[in-house]
């Protein structure tokens, strides 16, 4: 066993670092060739308060771990945010993320204990991990099944033995995420037709997917039912109309309108569910890299359908509309568009927490069956504090 003796730590503060602190993650997945290697300039984004909205609210600090032939073996990160809030918990809360080893209890336990120390420093009194400093919907949670099959967009990607290093080390299971995946042409459970029908007949009851032409009426409509569906969640934010144009101008070159739809009531927005290509199939095959080269290859291969997997980015239903069947005639008249086209074949939706139940049903009732499971972990830093995991989610 390689002894911590012949071990050494560096913070990330030089190029050399921040390449290592990247190469590291692209060394430790190797031997997976379902690996896909992130854009290296997402990953430096994290770390950039020019590019991170979330570093106004905290810090972060990074460490690589180098052998005695100073070869790269690890790495993490370490957050603080005073943004970061989860429903039932009274304490201060950082996190971990980006954590790489080699399959080393030790090499793993010099990790954690560099970013618990600096945690402690920063007034932290537990650290949830892998997660990130920013939104839920990337590189968030460990990945404990699901290694088989290529990550899609955004997605925590690592090797089966992390799970070990993690627990070896002391972290406990604060919650399961779980991803859920469908064949696109797979029929949907009767109900959705009976329920597409009756709302079908009701006078004003519409659903439609939007206009890249029209994407700055679609974000109004995007943070109204997102603030009114979310608001009841005590981890939730509002989000500004402002905020989501920037969000779809992104999206924009990916986008497929085709895949973005809202329903409605007298043309008020009460209802959404938003899909994207899964912009991994692209990227696989530019090595981190996305320059003018890439992003013309991108376009092209947009243009050809070389994508073939659908990806959910946001569900919701604003509260008043809930358990009505509004869902199912929305996803029924998506259904209609896009089955037996031959645009897509696969549907992965995004995570949803064991806390979250009736995310967990919808995604069942879909006739969708559960793809992967993530773990997001918690260690408290007082070992005598009693462990409570994360409380299930409250509707109204």
């Amino acid at each position: 066993m390689r002894k911590a003796f012949y071990m050494h730590l560096h913070e990330v503060n030089n190029d050399k670092t921040e390449k290592d602190f990247i190469i590291v993650n692209v060394k430790m997945n190797a031997a997976n060739p379902n690996y896909i290697r992130p854009l290296d300039k997402e990953i430096k984004d994290v770390f950039n308060a020019a590019t991170n909205k979330y570093l106004k609210h905290g810090e972060a600090k990074r460490w690589v771990l180098y052998d005695e032939n100073h070869q790269p073996i690890g790495r993490i990160a370490a957050f603080t945010n005073n943004k970061y809030v989860n429903k039932g918990t009274d304490f201060p809360v950082g996190g971990v993320g980006f954590f790489d080893s080699i399959d080393d209890q030790p090499a793993a336990d010099i990790l954690f204990n560099a970013a618990k120390e600096w945690l402690k420093e920063k007034g932290m009194e537990a650290m949830d991990g892998p997660v990130n400093i920013g939104d839920r919907d990337k590189w968030w949670g460990l990945m404990v099944e699901g290694f088989e099959k290529e990550p899609i967009y955004g997605m925590s990607f690592n090797p089966p033995y992390y799970q070990a290093l993690f627990e070896g080390y002391g972290f406990q299971n604060y919650y399961n995420q779980y991803y859920y995946a469908m064949g696109v042409n797979t029929p949907l459970p009767e109900k959705f037709s009976e329920r597409h029908t009756k709302f079908k007949s009701k006078l004003g009851y519409e659903a439609r997917h939007v206009k890249l032409s029209n994407l700055d009426k679609h974000a109004e409509e995007f943070a109204t039912v997102y603030n009114a569906a979310w608001a009841q969640h005590g981890e939730a934010k509002e989000i500004t109309k402002e905020q989501v144009i920037k969000l779809f101008d992104k999206m924009k070159p990916i986008m497929d309108e085709r895949l973005v739809w809202f329903a409605y009531y007298k043309n008020e927005p009460i209802a959404m569910w938003i899909n994207i290509p899964d912009i991994n199939q692209y990227f696989k095959h530019f090595n981190g890299k996305l320059g003018p080269i890439e992003k013309l290859r991108l376009l092209w291969m947009k243009r050809t359908g070389q994508c073939k997997i659908a990806t959910g980015v946001a569900f919701g239903i604003v509260p008043k509309y809930q358990s009505l069947g509004v869902d199912s005639f929305m996803i029924y008249e998506g259904a209609l568009l896009i089955q037996h086209k031959g645009w897509y074949d696969v549907y992965e939706m995004g995570w949803a927490g064991d806390w979250n139940p009736k995310m967990i049903n919808i995604y069942k009732s879909l006739g969708a069956d559960q793809s992967r499971r993530m773990i997001t972990y918690r260690f408290l830093f007082d070992r005598n504090k009693p462990f409570e995991r994360h409380p299930e989610m409250e509707y109204k």
